[in-house]
């Protein structure tokens, strides 16, 4: 039985091409498998008065805003957020976000009431 031997260019090619494609692809895989543990992030998110961005994880209860909130929200906690114009959930409501809802809090907020909807 007679093997065949690569062309001498194949061997090149395959030095230089294949090996690193196979290894990037490898990493590639990696990475990816480790983007959702990278994309978890806070459930509650908000940008505040100041400019930044703030994130609340597991939140409940009564929370304060700090930095004071006044810009988009995102609230991808199981609760309805119940956002007040004053600290400690007090003064008027000044909007309510469900569950997954994204928005435009305005004029601002000083606090928010999460509580779990049926």
């Amino acid at each position: 039985m007679r093997f065949l031997s690569p062309r001498p260019g194949a061997r090149r090619l395959f030095r230089t091409r294949a090996v690193p494609a196979l290894l990037l692809a490898a990493t590639a895989a990696t990475a990816l498998s480790s983007v959702p543990a990278l994309a978890a992030g806070p459930d509650f998110q908000y940008v505040g008065q100041d400019d930044r961005v703030h994130g609340l994880t597991a939140p409940r209860g009564c929370v304060g805003a700090e930095g004071g909130g006044g810009r988009a929200v995102t609230n991808n906690t199981p609760a309805t957020a119940t956002f007040y114009r004053e600290p400690g959930c007090s003064g008027r409501v000044v909007q309510v976000l469900r569950p997954g809802a994204v928005a435009q809090v305005k004029p601002y907020f000083a606090s928010v009431r999460f509580a779990v909807t049926g």
